[in-house]
């Protein structure tokens, strides 16, 4: 089974799509971004696919939001990876000499009270796994990579400091997609929905909470994206505490398109934590 995964090699990315399919029999492929790995998986190029939705501190990703829109995949899992991010050093470095660490911005960002405290540089990059390869690459003793032990062990690089984030309670969930839909969603618990207003009118977003919270359906999970048509036009991402094959998400979905919205079921899905 062919699954792709947002590249390059030891990244958390890389991580999750291996952790997530730990009992079966898998061939990962990298692409070098989330819009290659949707397309892979919608002209099925690939059987799986699995792409970042939302990290607990920077939000959601919109590149990933926007890619559900114009691509034909049906969400069939989620995976919720925890993220804690380590100083690495090549062989025989030590903590007391680095004097330049790099990575990711969002990762900086949440390693600064660390980075302070060393007094160090800070030097960004495409990935924290591109980091790390390339401190492996250039074997330089005065400089840290922020990554994860996941990233150490595929680039054999030593973990300096451990745990470094300011935030203990970070992850990242990813979306675990395929190309058609899954025939039995009886055990779901969740669904994902991507509601789009036909005519621009006061109250739209109300509207739409009004409709799930009288029929009692928890919402998880709310985003809006741009149409791109017209400025000041949106649509929405709904996440449902709740599978669709629900009597009342259905009736839901039945009465916003009764009031004009166009409604897509993106996915029906269990979450799995790694």
């Amino acid at each position: 089974m062919k699954v792709a995964y947002l590249g390059p090699k030891g990244t958390f990315s890389e991580e999750a799509a291996i952790r997530y399919y730990s009992d079966a029999n898998i061939e990962p492929i990298m692409y070098k971004d989330i819009l290659d790995v949707l397309e892979a998986v919608s002209e099925e190029q690939v059987d799986k696919g699995i792409v970042p939705i939302e990290n607990a501190i920077e939000g959601t990703i919109t590149m990933t939001t926007d890619g559900l829109v114009n691509n034909d995949v049906w969400v069939e899992g989620e995976a919720v990876l925890p993220v804690k991010l380590q100083l690495l050093g090549v062989k025989g470095a030590l903590l007391e000499n680095v004097k330049e660490v790099w990575s990711i911005p969002p990762a900086l960002a949440q390693c600064r009270n660390f980075t302070r405290e060393l007094q160090v540089e800070t030097k960004h990059y495409s990935s924290t796994a591109g980091a790390a390869e390339t401190l492996r690459d250039e074997g330089r003793l005065d400089v840290g990579a922020v990554a994860s032990e996941w990233a150490a062990k595929t680039f054999g690089l030593d973990v300096l400091a451990r745990d470094i984030h300011d935030n203990n309670c970070n992850s990242t969930r990813f979306l675990v997609l395929t190309k058609k839909q899954i025939a039995d969603v009886q055990t779901a618990a969740k669904s994902m929905l991507l509601i789009t207003p036909t005519e621009d009118r006061p109250g739209l977003l109300a509207i739409i909470l009004n409709v799930f919270s009288s029929l009692g359906v928890n919402l998880t999970w709310i985003e809006s994206r741009p149409t791109k048509k017209k400025l000041g036009t949106y649509r929405f991402f709904i996440e449902a505490a709740m599978g669709i094959q629900e009597t009342n998400l259905q009736k839901a979905i039945a009465i916003l398109e009764t009031y004009g919205y166009h409604v897509r079921v993106l996915g029906s899905y269990n979450t799995k934590k790694l």
